[in-house]
């Protein structure tokens, strides 16, 4: 069903002993996409770039500089011989990055996976107790963390029994931290790990239904494969492209459109901390960016910015995810640039984009076609095809797909009969487009953020106040949607603004604070089956 796993270069054997049982991988069909037996990531994306002539372009942008891919490279590898001689890093050995969107976190990722490491990357809004659980299901026993947000981090370590040292790096400008201190004076040379190109390189997690986190597993040629399908077939990348956006370099789609893609192709990435949707725009104006990723909301935003005068008439690409792309906001877009939206879907699972529009094939509330080496078809609860036209779940097949750290029943869940499934419901036209309809799953899709209703609930009912709870995606015509919570409160509290700001806050305490409940609304009951299980649907006809 699947290739043969080539070898591993890896010392810790625990990605490999834990990926799926090979009967219930995902169909790959690798096609063109053949790599070198052995393939270090993170060497191809700076060194070897370099020794092909691109070690003067610029290659990050952010905080104030801009770095050259022969400064990446050697800010890297200093890097690598610090995890290596000073921390003991050694192949295959999970390590945790923390960080807001910056070039050290890019350099720390390539750093530590130019030393062979399973690299987890977080984000900062992550509250200790979740990253407790992310530790504990990676096993991971070394963090490096922007000195800026150690609060969590130190908390999540105190409280471990796993995780024992955390290495602090400046995410400024300064670079004057402990990582950065024991780099200093390291050689810029260092030789790769030698790691197989079937060697896992990036634990990608998501919270999924029950907010327990799922680690999905990246080997080193996925990495380049998004980048050599999507990035080259569609976005046709070229060295003078500079590449801005907001999603999170946690997020695999953030990963892949602001650190991979450009590198891949010699050319900038222009990473912001706060990815507002003012921030963007100036930072698109500054240094004439080309290709955008975010999400809708932040393009309706950039669309009232172009109406005040701002000129984004750099923008060559704008790629729309994480959320549907009303079609208002496509036909805007249009109108005002004279270019398409380029709508499409990934996951984490299939680490990026499969389905997407392309320059000369968009259209409006459509997502698009299959890319080169993909296949995607429409199915029923039986696996069989259903009719152009009509509603099904979205099956997906290409040269990567599902692996689950240590979860078969998830696995099975996502994988069947080869195909990944990937929680989506959608149409296929008799074009052979394919248009969203909505999440089989549960998730709710808010501003490009997936949010798990029950994680939220479990955070509301731990505050004193609250009796039972559901929480519901409401539409919302900013953010697609947002979550909105229907609360029991316990006797003699009160139903008033100050318990609505009350709970938010205690959500944003305790859960990454983009989960909160933006609508609270109070109830004497919730509506039940005669089980007893709440009846989410009953709540949306009401919404």
């Amino acid at each position: 069903m699947n290739d043969a796993l080539g070898p591993s270069g890896h010392i810790d054997s625990f990605a490999r002993d834990n990926l799926p049982p090979a009967g219930l991988w995902p169909e790959l069909r690798l096609g063109t996409f053949r790599y070198p037996e052995w393939l270090n990531v993170g060497h191809e994306l700076t060194d070897a770039m370099v020794a092909r002539g691109f070690g003067d372009n610029v290659a990050l942008i952010g905080n104030g500089r801009q770095r050259t891919y022969k400064e990446l490279s050697d800010w890297t590898n200093r890097i690598a011989h610090a995890l290596v001689e000073d921390y003991g890093v050694r192949p295959g050995n999970r390590v945790l990055i923390r960080s807001a969107n910056n070039p050290a976190m890019v350099a720390c990722w390539l750093a530590a996976t130019k030393a062979g490491a399973v690299v987890v990357n977080t984000m900062p809004m992550l509250r200790a107790g979740e990253l407790g659980r992310i530790v504990d299901k990676a096993q991971v026993t070394l963090a490096l963390c922007d000195t800026r947000l150690t609060e969590e981090m130190t908390a999540c370590a105190q409280a471990s029994g796993i995780l024992d040292t955390v290495v602090g790096f400046d995410g400024s400008a300064n670079h004057d931290a402990e990582l950065d201190r024991a780099a200093l004076g390291k050689p810029v040379r260092f030789e790769a790990a030698r790691t197989g190109r079937d060697d896992v390189a990036l634990l990608g997690f998501t919270s999924g239904t029950t907010g327990t986190p799922k680690a999905t597993m990246h080997f080193h040629r996925d990495i380049l494969i998004i980048a050599d399908a999507y990035a080259r077939e569609v976005l046709d990348v070229r060295p003078d492209d500079v590449f801005v956006g907001s999603p999170p370099l946690a997020f695999t789609f953030g990963l892949g459109g602001l650190a991979v893609f450009p590198l891949r192709f010699g050319a900038a990435a222009c990473l912001l901390e706060n990815a507002t949707p003012p921030n963007m725009v100036e930072i698109i104006q500054k240094y004439r960016a080309t290709i955008c990723f975010t999400a809708p909301t932040a393009y309706r935003a950039m669309l009232n910015a172009m109406e005040a005068g701002a000129d984004l008439g750099s923008l060559r690409a704008a790629v729309s995810a994480g959320e549907t792309l009303p079609a208002p906001v496509y036909e805007d877009w249009r109108a005002k640039t004279g270019r398409p939206m380029l709508d499409g879907i990934g996951s984490t699972e299939m680490l990026h984009i499969f389905i997407t529009n392309r320059f000369d094939d968009h259209h409006p509330a459509c997502t698009g076609r299959t890319l080169a080496g993909y296949e995607a078809r429409i199915v029923d609860d039986d696996m069989h095809e259903v009719p152009r036209g009509t509603v099904g779940r979205l099956a997906v097949k290409g040269p990567v797909g599902c692996r689950y750290l240590a979860d078969e029943d998830r696995q099975r869940d996502y994988v069947r009969d080869g195909w990944n499934l990937t929680g989506d419901v959608f149409s296929q036209d008799e074009n052979g487009r394919f248009h969203f309809a909505a999440r089989t799953d549960g998730m709710i899709l808010s501003a490009g953020y997936n949010i798990a209703g029950p994680e939220v609930e479990a955070a509301l009912l731990s505050h004193p106040a609250v009796a039972e709870c559901a929480v519901i995606a409401a539409p919302d015509a900013e953010r697609g949607h947002i979550v909105q919570a229907h609360v029991v409160l316990q006797p003699g509290h009160e139903r008033d603004r100050a318990m609505v700001h009350d709970l938010q806050n205690h959500v944003k305490r305790t859960i990454a604070p983009f989960k909160y409940p933006r609508s609270v609304v109070f109830t004497d009951a919730l509506p039940k089956t005669e089980s007893g299980k709440n009846q989410r649907f009953r709540l949306k006809d009401g919404a």
